[in-house]
C-alpha cells in the first residue's frame, strides 16, 4: 500500500533546551522534527513501516437520517467488550422544542453523563426543527418517528445490544411511548413527566400496559408533574407493570431539578445498580 499525505494530529512547540533538533529521513508523510508528534494516516503505511488504523473518536457529532430530514445528534461511544458488544445502549430525548428544549438541556446532559459513566454508549439528538435538525415541530406525533429513527441508528451501530430510552418532560412523553412499543428497548427512564400540565396523567396511559423495567423521577416541588400525581398514575398500573416501576422523588428539586442534578444522578445510578445489569464498574462505585 502506498503512503499518502497526512494531517498533523498534534504538535507542540520545541522546548527551549532542544538546541539540536533531530531530522528523520524523508517518508511518505513528509519530514518530521522531533519532538513533534508523529503524523499518521488512516489505513495507510506510515513512513513505509507499519499500517495504522485510526480509532473512532469516543465523542462525535453526526446527523441521523430521519423521516423529516436529518437529525442533529451527539454520540458518546464507549470501548466495546472483548467480544465486541456493549451491555446496553441508550438514547436521551429532550424537553419541549417550543419552550427552548434541545439536546443540550442540563437535565438531558446530566442523564447522558450518568448513563455514559456506567459504560453505556449514549445518543442525544435534536427533534425535528430544533437546532440543525431538519423539518418542523409536529406536536409530538412526528417526534415519535424521530425517536424511532434514533433507535434504528443506535441499533445499527451496536447490533444486538438491548436499548434504553430516557426522556425529560416532553421527551419522556414522546420517548417512553416509542420505547414501550419497540421490542429492542428493554429499559426506560422518565424524568419530570408532565402529568398535570402538558398532557395530563392519561397522556401517559400507554404506560399501563408497559411491563418493561422503568424509573420515573420527579422533583419534590415539580410544578408540572407533582409527585402525588405521579404516584397516583403509577397506582393505576396493572400489577405486572407496577412491579416493574420505580419512582424516585428528588428532595428539594423543581421540574428542572435546579440545583439538584446530583440527586438526579444518584437516583439514576442507584436504579441501574439495583437492576443488576452488570454495567461499568466506575459508575457503580459512584452510585
Amino acid at each position: 500500500m502506498q503512503g499518502r499525505p497526512c494531517s498533523l494530529v498534534a504538535s507542540f512547540a520545541l522546548p527551549a533546551q532542544a538546541a539540536n533538533p533531530v531530522w528523520e529521513p524523508p517518508s511518505p508523510c513528509g519530514p518530521r522534527l522531533q519532538p513533534l508528534m508523529p503524523r499518521v494516516c488512516p489505513r495507510a503505511q506510515v513512513c513505509g513501516l507499519i499500517e495504522v488504523h485510526m480509532p473512532e473518536p469516543l465523542h462525535r457529532s453526526l446527523f441521523v437520517p430521519g423521516p423529516a430530514g436529518r437529525l442533529e445528534s451527539l454520540l458518546w461511544s464507549v470501548a466495546e467488550n472483548p467480544n465486541g458488544t456493549v451491555p446496553l445502549a441508550a438514547i436521551v430525548c429532550h424537553p419541549h422544542p417550543l419552550f427552548g428544549g434541545t439536546m443540550h438541556n442540563k437535565v438531558v446532559y446530566q442523564t447522558a453523563k450518568t448513563l455514559h459513566r456506567f459504560g453505556l454508549p449514549v445518543l442525544r439528538f435534536n427533534f425535528r426543527g430544533v437546532g440543525a435538525s431538519e423539518g418542523s415541530h409536529d406536536k409530538g406525533l412526528g417526534e415519535r418517528e424521530d425517536v424511532s429513527a434514533a433507535l434504528d441508528f443506535l441499533s445499527g451501530a451496536y447490533p444486538g445490544a438491548p436499548l434504553l430510552v430516557a426522556g425529560f418532560s416532553f421527551g419522556s412523553w414522546v420517548g417512553l411511548r416509542v420505547g414501550c412499543a419497540d421490542a429492542r428497548v428493554t429499559h426506560l427512564i422518565g424524568l419530570g413527566l408532565p402529568v398535570s400540565d402538558l398532557v395530563g396523567d392519561r397522556g401517559f396511559s400507554y404506560l399501563d400496559a408497559c411491563a418493561k423495567p422503568k424509573l420515573l423521577a420527579a422533583g419534590e416541588f415539580d410544578q408540572y408533574g407533582p409527585p402525588h400525581q405521579l404516584n397516583a398514575l403509577v397506582e393505576q398500573f396493572p400489577p405486572q407493570s407496577k412491579q416493574q416501576t420505580s419512582v424516585a422523588v428528588i428532595r428539594g428539586a423543581d421540574h428542572f431539578f435546579t440545583g439538584h442534578l446530583a440527586g438526579l444522578d444518584s437516583a439514576i445510578a442507584n436504579w441501574l445498580v439495583a437492576r443488576q445489569l452488570n454495567l461499568g464498574a466506575s459508575g457503580a462505585r459512584m452510585a
